[in-house]
């Protein structure tokens, strides 16, 4: 399907340094506990998604992430079909964005 890309996490970040806008996926308690500690990220729960897609911007790249890269390439692939063109989903999540190295806020 087209559109359908994969980040890895160091491209990611540089991504996000450069205006790019990560929507993390993830519920709210999660993102509570272990969030991404980098530029330009809103959470925007997968349980709300459906009714709160229309919030992300069209003119913008879109780097999906979650904890482990399933729900956020779900979330992908709904916009994609809801007509975004510039959305990628992070490879391996949180989890691997971690084992990068890459920043992090805990609690």
């Amino acid at each position: 399907m087209h559109g359908l890309r994969q980040i890895d996490p160091a491209s990611a970040l540089e991504h996000l340094n450069q205006g790019a806008l990560m929507i993390d996926v993830r519920e709210r308690g999660e993102v509570s506990r272990v969030g991404f500690d980098a530029a330009n990220v809103v959470n925007v729960p997968l349980s709300e998604f459906a009714k709160r897609h229309h919030e992300l911007p069209r003119d913008r790249e879109l780097i999906l992430a979650c904890a482990s890269g399933g729900r956020s390439f779900q979330a992908m692939q709904f916009l994609v079909h809801h007509g975004h063109t510039k959305v990628s989903n992070l490879q391996g999540g949180i989890g691997m964005w971690r084992l990068h190295g890459l920043p992090v806020r805990e609690g």
